[in-house]
Formats: C-alpha cells, sequence, structure tokens
C-alpha cells in the first residue's frame, strides 16, 4: 500500500507501516530495555535523610512480632538522627557556621556581681508597683 500524498513528492517512496511492523518495533524496544536494565536486590537507608517512624495499626499482627535489629542498622539509624555538632567535626555548610560553637566562653557564676545585675527595689519602685496595681484594680472593677 502507498501512503496518500499530501503535497508535491511528499509520499514517494514512503510505505505505511502496518500492524505487524508496528508489534515488531515495540518488541524490538521491550527487548533492548529489559537488556539494559538492572535488578537492585541490595537497599541501603540514607544516612543523610532523616527517618520518620510511622506507628502501626492499632490492632496489627505486626506488632506482636518480635524483630531483631541488625547491629548495623541500628548504628545507621542513630547517627543519622544526631545533632551535626555530633556527626561532624567542622561545619559543612556556611549557614552551619553560624551557632556551631555553642559553649559559653566564660564560666557563668550567678554570683559574681560583675556580670549579673539583678534588679533591686527601692522605695520609689516599690510605691510605684502598688499604685500602678491599684490603678489597674480599679479599671478592671469599672
Amino acid at each position: 500500500m502507498m501512503a496518500a500524498r499530501s503535497g508535491a513528492g511528499a509520499g514517494q517512496g514512503k510505505v505505511e507501516k502496518d500492524e505487524v511492523h508496528q508489534i515488531a518495533i515495540y518488541r524490538e524496544t521491550v527487548w533492548k530495555e529489559l537488556r539494559s536494565q538492572k535488578l537492585l536486590t541490595e537497599y541501603k537507608i540514607n544516612p543523610f535523610r532523616r527517618v520518620h517512624a510511622v506507628t502501626g495499626k492499632p490492632m496489627s499482627w505486626h506488632d506482636n512480632i518480635e524483630e531483631e535489629a541488625d547491629a548495623n542498622f541500628l548504628s545507621v539509624i542513630h547517627h543519622a538522627a544526631l545533632e551535626p555538632t555530633k556527626k561532624y567535626t567542622e561545619p559543612q555548610t556556611t549557614t552551619q557556621e553560624i551557632g556551631w560553637i555553642t559553649t559559653p566562653l566564660i564560666n557563668l557564676d550567678r554570683t559574681d556581681c560583675r556580670l549579673n545585675f539583678h534588679r533591686h527595689k527601692t522605695e520609689i519602685t516599690e510605691y510605684m508597683e502598688a499604685a500602678w496595681r491599684q490603678k489597674e484594680q480599679s479599671t478592671n472593677l469599672q
């Protein structure tokens, strides 16, 4: 069969593909895909992703089965859940540099009066505090 011509010399030498040709092309495509595919049977957990635990259903039979945990699997899970300062010795990004060192530079001694300025009440502050309290109570009662 010849293809329908839509213009001058549009369909010269072209043969319309029938169903047998289409099936052969499809079969060859599937064969090429299967040839290049590789079945992955070894799965690993990405240690850089935070693992979210999902609780099971209330009446599930999975709750009654005790599973033996793999030591390597547990170490990867626990390592992934650590904060960055415990995972790495130095910041990995520039945003991690802010707040990376969280230990105080000096020991905070609450009894040292040079660094701690506690509030002291004098006679005038006690009087004004009582006056404000009385004013608040009178406005709340009205």
